[in-house]
């Protein structure tokens, strides 16, 4: 106990001093921790005083140089090895390869592979996983493919290095033969094989065959349920995960700190309120409420559900550490809420602390000055983005062409969106939603036959905007083509309310109230308060009073607490004559406690 709280400066004095300088006890104290920081006069005085002429001793300080990154100290002991004539000994080569890798260096680690008299699987392993973790994929799948062709017979560890390559380049087919292959050598069966299918497959979005690995295996961990719990979180199917995670509680089987942020970040709308709530209870009774990384993943969690902001206030009191993950968190919690005066007033405490502002930063704050229409707060940021070196990045140059034109800066929206070198679809949204925002239907038609002229595949919300854009326009047949065009579109999920919303009053816009009802009569989905509420819109545009009052009843039988639905009905009431009827509607108001929340101007 008393060694593990020395320096390593001390405890390199503490050795050479010690009287018994046995080498494995010398090399443990060396060991004991690996968040020691390694003094650079460490090796050549363990080397003056006869420390290291053993291979484990010299496989211990590499091992601690992979762990701790420290790529200098490595370099140097790897001389000392040549020196030694330790250079071809399978062991120690073999730990200079995943050092190497483990500081970045691939190169290195491909020469030292190379250059190897004697080479086995543990040695191959080594350099796919030094692949791996500097992202060469394809590389670590070749060198797997090659050891086969080599005769020689890989290890489980060798087969799910080559499936994380898999999933890293989303290589389903080469995936799946790699399954078959684990059924032919025997390893279908084996935990950790098993759990890396788990995770290719939900990572090529292929959540049936995911399933049915963790299904069919025989023993699982929690690593395992998390890691299925993980896939369903990564494709946007959060009460899957929650089924999953409550039948892994019923079976004994203790969560960590993985599946608990994994399911949390899958909850992202008001629907999941309540389960990330039960969640968070959980977290609570698992003594995890004071996990870093726990609090940011339930911060994230309640805002994008639509906490209150009460709740969220009481969330950010459990903060035990405020770096740059905690900041952001915060920053983006405010900005989903809308709060933006928060969230900037966070970002200039983040600042003032010292912190380093980031490209995930500037996408939150960017977000929040365009929830509040804060120009003068952007054009600040702006410059800031470009002071640091940033402003090239896609994701910022995408939050700044949002906060532009919420705040009205089309021109300077356009002059971002043409300075751009890569335009992803978020790129295009962003200007798409704001030309249809302030009416520039016509330009909207343009750009976006450009962006599909691209290669650029449009997803629902482009069509939204489109379809938006039109609707301000009155291009009724421009709009219908569109809806088509999405609707047939096989790759896309069903539209959505918001769609058929926009094709209701695209219809109830141009007068054409007969087909607006019969569209709604024939809607594949239940029609939600947005259509009816568009069609209301055209019934009084129109004074269509007896399609009004149908349209008004069926708002307020799907909103009663909405004090608006009745407002909107008493309106048309009052339009047709019908004054005892519009005052029996807001006497309803009255009585059920509801009352219509007044407007403002920022003027």
């Amino acid at each position: 106990m008393i060694l593990r709280k020395l320096k390593l400066s001390n405890l390199v004095y503490y050795i050479l001093s010690y009287p018994k300088k046995d080498l494995g006890y010398c090399t443990n104290l060396c060991h004991i921790k690996d968040s020691y920081n390694i003094n650079l006069d460490t090796l050549p005085q363990l080397h003056q005083n006869g420390l290291l002429h053993d291979q484990f001793s010299l496989n211990q300080i590499i091992s601690t140089c992979a762990k701790l990154g420290s790529f200098s100290v490595g370099i140097q002991t790897h001389c000392q090895i040549i020196k030694m004539g330790f250079d071809s000994n399978v062991f120690i080569n073999t730990s200079l390869i995943d050092m190497y890798g483990k500081c970045g260096s691939v190169i290195l680690a491909e020469q030292v592979f190379d250059e190897m008299p004697e080479r086995n699987v543990v040695s191959r392993n080594a350099l796919i996983s030094c692949y791996l973790d500097t992202h060469y994929a394809e590389k670590a799948i070749y060198l797997f493919l090659e050891m086969l062709r080599e005769g020689i017979g890989p290890t489980p560890a060798s087969v799910s290095a080559a499936l994380v390559g898999c999933a890293q380049l989303e290589a389903c087919g080469v995936g799946a033969q790699l399954h078959g292959f684990c059924w032919k050598v025997g390893f279908s069966l084996n935990i950790v094989v098993g759990t890396v299918l788990i995770d290719m497959y939900s990572k090529c979005l292929e959540l049936e065959n995911s399933r049915r690995v963790f299904d069919g295996m025989y023993e699982r961990n929690v690593i395992t349920w998390t890691s299925m719990i993980t896939g369903y979180a990564q494709n946007r199917c959060p009460f899957q995960g929650l089924v999953l995670f409550k039948e892994m509680l019923k079976l004994g089987v203790r969560a960590n700190c993985v599946t608990y942020t994994s399911l949390l970040s899958s909850f992202s709308c008001s629907d999941y309120l309540s389960s990330c709530e039960q969640v968070h209870s959980h977290v609570i009774q698992q003594c995890f409420k004071t996990n870093h990384y726990l609090i940011v993943s339930l911060l994230s969690a309640y805002s994008e559900c639509g906490c209150s902001l009460m709740d969220f206030h009481k969330l950010c009191s459990d903060i035990v550490k405020w770096d740059e993950i905690s900041w952001n968190a915060v920053i983006s919690g405010f900005s989903n809420l809308g709060v933006g005066g928060e969230a900037f007033s966070c970002f200039s405490r983040m600042r003032g602390a010292g912190f380093t502002v980031d490209h995930y930063t500037f996408a939150s704050i960017l977000k929040a000055i365009g929830s509040i229409s804060g120009l003068e707060e952007g054009i600040l940021i702006h410059c800031l983005a470009l002071k640091t070196g940033c402003s090239s990045e896609v994701v910022i140059q995408n939050g700044l062409l949002s906060m532009y034109t919420r705040c009205g800066r089309l021109d300077e929206a356009e002059k971002i969106f043409s300075s751009m070198e890569e335009r992803d679809l978020i790129s295009w949204n962003s200007l798409l939603t704001g030309c249809a925002h302030h009416g520039y239907g016509g330009d909207v038609i343009v750009m976006f036959e450009e962006m599909r002229r691209c290669g650029i595949k449009p997803d629902l919300t482009t069509f939204l905007a489109v379809l938006s854009a039109c609707r301000h326009a009155g291009l009724l047949e421009e709009g219908l083509k569109y809806f088509d065009l999405m609707k047939n579109d096989n790759s896309l999920p069903p539209p959505k309310l918001e769609h058929y919303a926009c094709i209701v009053d695209l219809y109830g816009r141009a007068g054409h109230l007969h087909e607006a009802e019969a569209f709604v009569n024939n809607m594949p989905v239940e029609p939600g308060p947005s259509v009816y509420k568009s069609l209301l819109n055209a019934c009084q545009l129109h004074s269509n009073k007896g399609l009004a009052v149908i349209s008004a009843k069926k708002l307020v039988e799907l909103c009663p607490n909405d004090p608006v639905t009745y407002v909107l009905l008493a309106n048309v009431l009052a339009l047709g004559g019908n004054w005892n009827g519009a005052e029996g509607q807001r006497k309803l108001m009255s009585d059920r406690g509801l009352s219509k929340v007044p407007g403002y101007s920022w003027l």
